[in-house]
Parts: C-alpha cells; sequence; structure tokens
C-alpha cells in the first residue's frame, strides 16, 4: 500500500509543511530579504514564460538524462546546497543525500550543514558537491577546502552573493538564531507544534555540524565582505577539482569569472534573501547565456516551484537546474516518502512537458528558435 502524502504538487507540500512546522523554522526555510518584493517578482517573471507546443511529432520515448562534468544524470535537476536541513526534519540532509544517490544527481552540501560533510559524502555515492562560504578573514575557509579534499569531494560551490546576511524580517520577528536560542516565545511555538518538537528536539536541536567550536568556529551572521579577486585566484590555486560559482546575476561578472578559471557559473539570486531588489535570476540567466556563449557550462536556481520552470530554466539557457526549499517542504510534510512523491512529480511534469513542447530529449530544450519561448515579463533593468 502507497503511502498517501498528500502532496500532488509544491502548494500541496508548502500548506502541509506550514502547519506541522514551528513558525520560526518555517518562516526560516520560506523567507526572503527585506519585503520579499523581489521574491514575488523572480516568481512571476518565470511563470510570465510562455512555451509554445508543437504537434505530430513522436514523443512516446522521452529521456530526462543530462550530461553534466562527462557524468550520466538521471535526471535534469539536483539539489541545491541548503543550510541547517535538519529544521525540516530529523534526518533531511540524509534524505536529500538518498534520493541524489539513486538519481546520480549532485547534492549541494552546505557549509553550515547541519550533517557534516564526510558522512554526507559517504551517504550520497559520492554525487555530493561541497558548498563554500568565505567568512572572516578566509583562514577557516582554507580549512574547510582541505577537509573536503580529504573527504573526496570532487566540485566545490563557491557562494560569492553573501558579502553580508540579508535582513530576513520574518527570521528577525522570531529571533531565530543558530545555534538555538530557546526563549519564551520559542518555548511556546514549539508547545505549539508537538509532532515536530518530539521528533526533532527529542534527537538534540540540529547544529551546524561542520564546525566543533574548536578548531574553526563559524558565525553565521559574520561578515564575508573581505573576498575579493584575489581571494578566488587563491581558491582557484589549491583547488584541483571543479570549481563552480554560485550567486551571479551580472554578465560582466560571469565573463571575468570564466577569464579567471570557474568551471561553471550557477546564476542566482539566492531565492531573493539576500537582496530584495535583486533582478529576477532567470532573466539574469538569459543575458549571461548571451554573453558567454552557447558552451559554457551554466547552473540555474531561483524559484523554482515545478517541473515546467524547469523546462523554462533551459529554454532560457540553462545547462543544469538545481532545486532548494520546495525538498525541504515535501520532507517537513511527509518525511523520505513526501520527498520521494514530490521528486517523481518533478519528473512527470518535466516530461509532460517535453511531451507538449515536441521534444524527446532535456538536449533539444535548447534550441530556443525552434521551440519559441516567450515572456511577456517587463524587464525595466539592464
Amino acid at each position: 500500500m502507497l503511502f498517501d502524502t498528500g502532496i500532488h504538487c509544491y502548494t500541496d507540500a508548502r500548506r502541509l509543511a506550514r502547519k506541522r512546522l514551528p513558525w520560526m523554522v518555517f518562516d526560516y526555510i520560506d523567507g526572503a530579504a527585506g519585503q520579499e518584493h523581489g521574491a514575488a517578482l523572480s516568481n512571476r517573471a518565470l511563470q510570465d514564460i510562455r512555451l509554445t507546443p508543437r504537434v505530430l511529432r513522436d514523443v512516446r520515448n522521452r529521456d530526462l538524462s543530462v550530461t553534466l562534468f562527462d557524468k550520466l544524470m538521471t535526471r535534469p535537476f539536483g539539489i541545491s546546497p541548503m543550510g541547517m536541513c535538519n529544521l525540516a526534519a530529523p534526518g533531511a540532509d540524509l534524505q536529500l543525500a538518498k534520493i541524489a544517490r539513486e538519481h546520480r544527481v549532485p547534492h549541494g552540501v552546505s557549509t553550515v550543514a547541519s550533517t557534516d560533510m564526510e558522512t554526507l559524502h559517504k551517504a550520497s555515492g559520492g554525487t555530493a558537491w561541497f558548498q563554500l562560504y568565505f567568512s572572516g578573514d578566509g583562514s577557516g575557509t582554507f580549512k574547510l577546502v582541505e577537509r573536503a579534499k580529504a573527504a573526496g569531494y570532487s566540485t566545490l560551490v563557491l557562494t560569492l552573493d553573501v558579502p553580508e546576511v540579508g535582513r530576513r524580517p520574518r527570521e528577525l520577528r522570531h529571533g531565530f538564531k543558530m545555534p538555538f536560542r530557546i526563549g519564551p516565545r520559542q518555548f511556546v511555538d514549539f508547545a505549539l507544534h508537538p509532532r515536530w518538537s518530539l521528533t526533532s528536539l527529542a534527537k538534540g536541536s540540529p547544529k551546524m555540524a561542520n564546525f566543533d567550536g574548536k578548531t574553526y568556529k563559524f558565525d553565521r551572521t559574520e561578515s564575508r565582505a573581505a573576498a575579493d579577486w584575489s581571494y578566488f585566484d587563491k581558491l582557484r590555486a589549491v583547488w584541483p577539482g571543479k570549481l563552480v560559482v554560485k550567486g551571479v546575476l551580472h554578465p560582466d561578472d560571469a565573463l571575468r569569472l570564466v577569464d579567471a578559471g570557474a568551471d561553471a557559473i550557477q546564476v542566482s539570486s539566492h531565492g531573493c534573501r539576500q537582496l530584495d531588489s535583486a533582478p529576477p535570476a532567470i532573466l539574469a540567466l538569459r543575458d549571461i547565456r548571451t554573453i558567454v556563449g552557447p558552451d559554457y557550462p551554466l547552473f540555474y536556481d531561483t524559484g523554482i516551484r515545478s517541473g515546467e520552470d524547469i523546462v523554462k530554466a533551459y529554454f532560457m539557457g540553462a545547462d543544469f537546474v538545481f532545486i532548494g526549499r520546495i525538498l525541504l517542504f515535501a520532507i517537513a510534510a511527509g518525511g523520505i516518502e513526501g520527498l520521494r512523491v514530490l521528486w517523481d512529480i518533478l519528473s512527470q511534469e518535466v516530461s509532460l512537458a517535453m511531451a507538449q513542447l515536441g521534444v524527446t530529449t532535456i538536449g533539444e530544450l535548447k534550441n530556443i528558435k525552434e521551440l519559441r519561448a516567450t515572456t511577456s515579463f517587463t524587464d525595466t533593468g539592464s
């Protein structure tokens, strides 16, 4: 008998997660910077892209696999690095790693993951990529790089769009901090969500597992503003594997990163969690693809809510797509079963969209002239 998760789309997962998670945890996962205009604008830009169906094409045999860094992935989407995943449910990090291993897709392991990088690399079957934040004077950052090498990571994802942690009013209202500081407000919040509290806090409050507080401490709110191009050059010199740069929105930055030796760029506005005025990342993807040319590897995340959104990202120039918070909502809503259900829904939606568009491979989605993607969104930026 199949487990009925009640999940039929992303909105179901989010609705159920909102009921089951403490307000503080839900708003940490769901929230964005400022008044959240940027997040709404980003979502609207994706929604406004229209895809033109084609007819009388044999689309019976559709293939969702793609090749990424010379490795075959069975799905055209992977898992974005997300901090403190175990807030969604105990073992969430390991559930994501299991899905990544089964489908041979990248599992982004955050600097501030709630399971240590060594465990997640093994659990993912070697598909894990380590996401790196610069912090403070950078000395601790390079210790993490050496540790990632020793753990067997072959791809590093350098996230550069957080020179300072953005103000997220929803977090501030709840007094969200890591590690947890439980005061009267938090106690009431947890008491009103006993299912989460009994299963999560009983296993020990989630913590930033890559730091023991002795050899290297990490302050989530510490300034990262000292990172500059010389830091990138040093990192490129010491990291022998693939180096992906995440959080790029400006074409000039993209061009300079190509010249500086980045192996790929991940176009992202960090879910608009840092800058409320950030432009829609999906439109930045289009502009960056134009300037770097057709062959340079471009990845995309931000605002993906459905399989059709994944297809749109490929139309706009992506070579691979990463998904974030909606997977945590699925876990919060239904555990590993909820995650599997949403993963299958996304796969089905990609496949069904391909059938409507008359294509049988992901590669065909990038042929924009032939298949035509249009947007009614008015871009007033430059």
